[in-house]
């Protein structure tokens, strides 16, 4: 296979497409915001300080994707890649790597996980391209993993860090890939049941630790439902919540003209306006 190095290799931009060019100057942006007599604030900044603002642009891209608003997106991901450059630099100053080595990393990386366009290995279908993906970043997780000196296994790779939901997602994929699956979706849906039972017999004896522990199970296996069904768990309980929101937003509003707070309205009122909510967003 090419490497990206290689002359054989042409990894230009496309004729008409855009280059990338205007990255160069952002990361001279950075530089002298962070050299001698740049911003007092940035300077300050370490790898650690920037965490929160990576997970916040991270999530506000995912949020302008959601809307449609294409000037909003544009806008966000200039902000994430703002990010990624912050922290290259920072890097950079301390003499471990900078944007480029991000870039050389990653075009190696995909050049590598790519045989089928870059070299002789054949993939005529997307989930032929995904298991050769997938073989190779096996391997390449296995090399590390000798490097170190400790034992590989399929779910080196998953951000601790991650969302709950994705990083449950995550796992079920991998152990899936390695062929620790149901066959199909009926499986994780008895498991809900089962944990769903194990979870009453946890609350009857009062259990405090066992309920939590039955809790995530029942969590669990619900995002494995999701992934044997072709849907991303995280994305159906962000939708959950934009509804459950719409809904308690038409019981408030309902309420509020009559000069009344939720607190005032009894429980079987609330139903009522609940079920009206659900039927308003039907139509």
């Amino acid at each position: 296979m090419n490497d990206p190095q290689s002359p054989t290799l042409d990894l230009r931009p496309l004729s008409g497409k855009q280059t990338g060019a205007e990255v160069g100057a952002l990361v001279g942006l950075m530089q002298r915001l962070l050299g001698p007599g740049g911003c007092p604030w940035d300077r300050e900044q370490t790898l650690a300080t920037l965490i929160p603002y990576l997970v916040e642009e991270t999530y506000e891209v995912v949020d302008a994707v959601a809307s449609g608003d294409v000037e909003h997106h544009r806008e966000e991901l200039g902000d994430l890649l703002l990010q990624v450059v912050f922290q290259a630099e920072l890097r950079h100053a301390e003499g471990s790597f900078g944007i480029d080595d991000v870039a050389r990393g990653i075009v190696s990386k995909l050049v590598r996980r790519h045989p089928h366009v870059f070299g002789d290995v054949k993939a005529q279908t997307s989930d032929e391209a995904l298991a050769s993906w997938a073989r190779l970043k096996a391997e390449e997780k296995a090399t590390k993993a000798q490097q170190e000196s400790r034992r590989p296994s399929a779910l080196d790779g998953i951000p601790r860090s991650a969302p709950a939901l994705l990083r449950a997602s995550r796992a079920g994929e991998k152990a899936g890939a390695v062929g620790f699956d149901w066959p199909d979706a009926q499986g994780p849906r008895r498991k809900i049941d089962e944990e769903l039972a194990e979870l009453d017999q946890a609350i009857t004896a009062g259990e405090r630790h066992r309920i939590a522990d039955e809790i995530g199970d029942t969590l669990f296996a619900v995002v494995n439902l999701a992934r044997k069904l072709g849907l991303d768990a995280e994305s159906t309980l962000r939708s959950a919540t934009d509804r459950f929101a719409a809904r308690f937003a038409h019981l408030e509003a309902a309420l509020a003209d009559q000069g009344r707070s939720v607190r005032d309205a009894s429980p079987e009122e609330q139903d009522r306006l609940w079920e009206q909510a659900k039927a308003t967003e039907r139509r």
